[in-house]
């Protein structure tokens, strides 16, 4: 990371509440295209996330803590590290900076740093809505970036494409994406469901396409300037009924077991091109549960933090 660190943008992207399982099986049945493109070997890494809900495991996340490699083989170093005494997964390639958090290290480092966030806990309503945020240079948040928003991911990634624009020419630029669009609810991006059929894993397999549809724009706006490192994962799991459970902020294997992935953009990279047919694909792609098949927008009262 000492050689990415300044010579890279970085690109930071939580898929909030994924759950591994989904995740592996979309991108093992072709379903997910645009991210099994940029994923080293077209697959997801198995890791275990830092904390069971969204505010948890951003605090950690923003730390430096990344989800741990699901093995019992380590310790497993890590990417980015705050200079702490005793730390066995701080090793030469690791970038190690001496503030509390990432964004601040990055910002002193000569970053513009910028959070574009989605659940609740990145809203900016209240005091708690404020706290990942505050840790960035600039954030943006606004009711179409949220949970309830069938259409969430695709506004998330016009603020994106905005600020990559207006990005300074010298600088380079931190960017960090929480991605709502897999939180419950999610019932109506999958093509047919109402709100009394409710959230469940399809739903959230659907959701998951969906972002997919979109995401090769944010890899494009990101790598238009110069080479940018990514990082895409899951914050935690959650569960639709295993063992009994549902939701997540509990302890279940499909809470607490994550997707990861880390890799490079090359500058110019277009992976917002359809890997079948190499044509772009854009706000209009076409596809099952694209937006224009979503029934009805949700209440607010059916959204949750994260």
């Amino acid at each position: 990371m000492n050689q990415i660190v300044g010579s890279h943008d970085l690109l930071l992207v939580t898929l909030d509440t994924l759950r591994f399982d989904v995740a592996r099986e979309l991108a093992e049945a072709g379903r997910i295209p645009h991210l099994a493109a940029v994923l080293p070997g077209g697959r997801w890494e198995r890791r275990h996330s830092p904390g069971s809900f969204t505010y948890a495991a951003h605090q950690a996340i923003l730390a430096g803590f990344l989800p741990t490699p699901a093995s019992p083989d380590g310790p497993h170093p890590r990417l980015f590290a705050a200079r702490f005494a005793g730390s066995e997964t701080t090793e030469p390639r690791t970038w190690v900076f001496d503030t509390p958090d990432l964004p601040s290290a990055l910002a002193a480092a000569g970053y513009r740093t910028v959070c574009v966030g989605g659940v609740g806990f990145f809203n900016k309503a209240g005091p708690l809505g404020s706290v990942l945020p505050g840790l960035f240079q600039e954030s943006h948040w606004e009711p179409e970036f949220g949970v309830p928003s069938p259409v969430s991911f695709e506004a998330q990634v016009a603020r994106a494409e905005q600020v990559a624009a207006d990005q300074p020419a010298g600088q380079p630029l931190f960017l960090f994406l929480n991605v709502s669009a897999l939180h419950q609810p999610n019932w109506f991006h999958l093509p047919g469901a109402t709100r009394e059929h409710g959230d469940s894993r399809a739903s959230h397999a659907a959701a998951l396409e969906y972002v997919d549809r979109h995401i090769g724009r944010l890899f494009a706006a990101m790598s238009r300037r110069r080479p940018c490192f990514a990082i895409v994962c899951s914050d935690h799991g959650t569960a639709y009924g295993e063992d009994g459970y549902v939701g997540h902020r509990l302890g279940h294997e499909v809470v607490w077991t994550v997707p990861y992935a880390h890799f490079t953009l090359p500058l110019g990279a277009d992976p917002a091109a359809d890997p079948a047919t190499g044509t772009a694909s854009g706000p209009g792609a076409s596809g099952p549960a694209a937006v224009g098949d979503a029934p009805t927008t949700p209440t607010t009262e059916e959204a949750q933090a994260g």
